[in-house]
């Protein structure tokens, strides 16, 4: 996306990163989306005592975007660490993947794995998630 604020999407995320619900792991995640109308929508992990009933930052961020009416994403930022201390670059789970690739064209959609604004790795899902399963095959 020509008009993409990396810095701008990863600090949106590092924003809400304090709000994690994360009391069994410690490990905070949050995300931002962008969607292609330029709206920006923010995600973080909830954990539960019942470990499956939790979700992750990514699906929380997205599904944020398509209950507001989103159906097409441009790019994700993702921020994680211990108690919100960012070491590592992110990345995101299986699952995560496979939805992020339900609402954008891999080839095209940037995935930032970021510690800071200025400390991030940038990618394509198609990097991440190689001969993805999308919803044209169900056509």
């Amino acid at each position: 996306m020509k008009n993409l604020n990396r810095e701008e999407l990863i600090r949106r995320a590092l924003e809400v990163q304090k709000n994690a619900y994360a009391p069994y792991s410690g490990y905070f995640v949050s995300a931002a989306v962008l969607a292609e109308s330029g709206e920006i929508y923010t995600g973080v992990n909830v954990e539960n005592a019942v470990y499956p009933a939790g979700i992750c930052a990514e699906r929380n961020a997205i599904f944020h975007a398509a209950a507001c009416g989103e159906r097409k994403i441009a790019a994700i930022a993702i921020v994680a660490g211990m108690q919100g201390e960012n070491l590592s670059y992110p990345s995101p789970c299986g699952i995560c993947r496979q939805v992020m690739r339900e609402f954008c064209n891999p080839k095209e959609m940037t995935v930032l794995l970021a510690r800071t604004p200025e400390d991030y790795r940038e990618m394509t899902l198609e990097d991440l998630l190689p001969v993805g399963f999308g919803p044209e095959y169900l056509k």
